[in-house]
This record gives C-alpha cells, structure tokens and sequence, in this order.
C-alpha cells in the first residue's frame, strides 16, 4: 500500500512495531465517514438554519428535528448510544483530576500539548490553511481552554452536558473543514492525505490525555493512579464523540504511550509552518496585551513561556522550533523539584496527593472568562476556511 509521503521512517518502526506501522497508515486516508456524511446533507441549508437542527439535537434530542436529514440522525444514533464501558462517575472524576491541576494544567496545555500538535508538519496543515492561530491565536487558544473546561467540568460529558455538546460541534467543524480542502487545489493529497484524518484525530485525542499527563509529571505535580486511569476513561469517550475510530481509541496510559510513540517515528521533524503556529502560540500573551502595562507583563510572561515549553517539549523540538535558550529554563527545573516536593509532603499528611478542586475550578473560569472577553465559544460549522 502506498502511504502518503508525510509517513517516514517506516522500516525502523517496522523493526520495532511490526504490522502496526502498515494499519496505523491506512488510517492517514480515512476520515469519518458518519460526520462526514452528516455535514454533506446538511450543506444545502444556510447556516442557521443547519446550525439550528444541530443545535436542538444537542439540547432536546434528534426526535426534536423531523426536519433533519437521514445522516444527521445515522451520527446521533452513534453519539446517542453510550457504549457499554463507559463510567459516567469515572468521566466526572477524571475531569476533577485535571480540573485540580489549576494553572499547571493550564500551562502544560498551552506550552506542551498545544505545541507538539503543530510539530506534526502533516498534521499543522489544517490549521496552517485556516490562518487563524498565527492571526487570532488568543481567541483560539481562549476557546481551546473553554473546549476542555467543558469536558472536565462535573456532568460535562454526560448526554446534556456542555463537554458532549462541545465535543459534538467540534465533530462537525472537523467535518466541515476536511469537505472544504479536499475541494481546494491547494491541498497535497500525495504527501499530506485527508484533511483532519484518522491518524491525526488519535493523535490530537492524545495530546489532551497522554500528553497532558506526561507534562504535569514533568511539572512535577502528583496524581494518584486511579486519578490517572480516570483521566485516560475521560477521553477514551472523548476520542469516541469526536470520531475517533475504536481501534485508535487507547483504554490505558501505557497503549496511548505506545501510540504516540509510533505516531512520533512516523513523522518529519517541524516545518515552517510548526514554527509559525508555535511562536504565535507562545506569543498570544504579547498580541492580546490592551494596555503598555500589560504588554510588559506579557513580555515577561512570554520569556517563562518559551522556557517552560522547551522543558516540556525537549531540547531537539524546542531548537527545531528556533525557542531562544534562556537562563528561565533552570527556574522551571527548580519549579518541578518543587512541586514534586509539595506534592510529597502531602502525599504524607493525607495518605493521597489531592488538592481541592474547586480551587482549579476557579481558575479555569477566570482564565477562559478573561480570555473570551465576553463572547461565547459557539464551536459552529465554517462557510469557509
């Protein structure tokens, strides 16, 4: 079979991972075809109309659109029929878990996760055609931050929660957006495959749980092992609501470790475009600043974040990303010893090294209040990209 060119290295992971190699590539040219087909009906109505549909769905179930196409009722099928290993008190402690975390979580969502998703330079080029995150990245990265907000918060992924109906609209918009550069010349097939495939919506799932774990581990911050599997339970669902095929969908820390490392061998090192969309990532700060004194601060903000996200992301991918080397990389190597401190003592007092939740909770609020600046993240379909 023949692979999209962006799929390198595979006689060394072959070595390594056999077979796999051969159907992780065939998942480089699906993509989902219930969303997919979904959107297609749904096209011929203006935007509001199909927003609507979508939207009562969503808030009354789909027996509240008569109206609505067979695909949009074929994708709720799907979405409404929970699979049987679902946990909904395991899904809403997992959010807790994360939700703790507070401004760590944030930090490694934004200097970490965010970051090794544009190091992918097949992966980027959805967002690369769209122009959004250079031009707009703090409006994008204030809705990404309402996105896992909504999945972690209590009740956010259950059937009316504001996660699942996040989690749903997000579906859509990759949809809309994989129609729309399959008509653009501009997309590569050859080298890039589908828009928003398989292989790159497994990794995109894992960058919010595998990775944002192994980055507050590298943040120095505790959780418990059962906290850890409920996170892994929060989004195996999440990979389910937003297409993810079951065979991509990782049940456990240590086969989404092995997923991504297989992801990770199979792929270039950043190009330009990974570099354009992280420095406008880690500069956000700078371009959202309204005032001379918060431009300054963010100045400041900016030279910890290039630190912080070299330390998390390795030496290789932050050089690869032209990060300036700095003397704040040590302060985030004494910041995790901390905090692996702090979370030890505590570990002791208590006999298990939680943090009050309500804590997090609050500042995930302030940060997404502050960042949308009172304009909701509605997650609609694009007219165009």
């Amino acid at each position: 079979m023949k692979f999209p060119s962006r799929y390198v290295r595979l006689d060394q992971a072959r070595e390594r991972y056999g077979t796999r190699v051969d159907r992780l590539g065939s998942f480089l040219t699906k993509g989902d075809p219930l969303a997919d087909a979904a959107v297609d009906a749904l096209a011929v109505h203006p935007a509001p109309v199909r927003q609507s549909m979508v939207d009562r769905a969503l808030n009354e179930g789909i027996d509240a659109v008569p109206e609505g196409p067979d695909a949009l009722r074929a994708l709720f099928a799907q979405l409404d029929r929970v699979p049987f290993w679902v946990d909904p008190e395991r899904l809403d402690r997992g959010g807790a878990a994360f939700l703790r975390s507070g401004l760590l979580g944030g930090m490694v969502l934004g200097a970490y996760s965010l970051v090794a998703g544009y190091c992918s330079p097949g992966g980027n080029k959805p967002l690369a055609f769209s122009g959004r995150l250079s031009q707009d990245a703090p409006r994008r990265l204030a809705e990404t931050g309402r996105f896992v907000q909504a999945v972690s918060s209590p009740g956010g992924m259950h059937r009316r929660g504001d996660g699942f109906k996040a989690m749903v609209k997000v579906r859509l918009v990759h949809a809309s957006v994989r129609q729309m550069l399959l008509r653009s010349p501009r997309w590569n097939a050859p080298a890039w495959g589908l828009p928003i495939n398989q292989y790159d919506m497994s990794g995109t799932t894992l960058l919010f749980s595998y990775i944002v774990l192994d980055g507050l581990d590298k943040m120095g911050f505790q959780m418990s092992a059962e906290e850890r599997m409920d996170f892994m339970h929060l989004w195996r669902y999440g990979g389910y609501l937003i297409g993810v095929d079951d065979e991509l969908r990782c049940t456990t820390e240590a086969e989404a470790k092995t997923l991504w490392e297989l992801l990770s061998n199979t792929q270039a090192p950043p190009d330009d475009d990974s570099r354009a969309l992280a420095h406008a990532l880690l500069d956000s700060g700078v371009t959202a600043a309204r005032t001379p004194v918060e431009r300054v601060r963010a100045e400041r903000a900016r030279v910890a974040g290039y630190a912080l996200s070299r330390h998390l992301l390795g030496e290789q991918f932050a050089d690869w990303l032209g990060y300036p080397k700095t003397p704040w990389r040590h302060a985030v190597r004494l910041f995790q010893s901390m905090n692996e401190r702090a979370g030890d003592a505590l570990a002791r007092t208590t006999g298990l090294p939680f943090a009050k939740v309500d804590r997090g909770t609050r500042y995930w609020r302030f940060v997404v209040d502050n960042g949308l600046r009172g304009v909701p993240a509605t997650f609609e379909m694009p007219d165009a990209v």
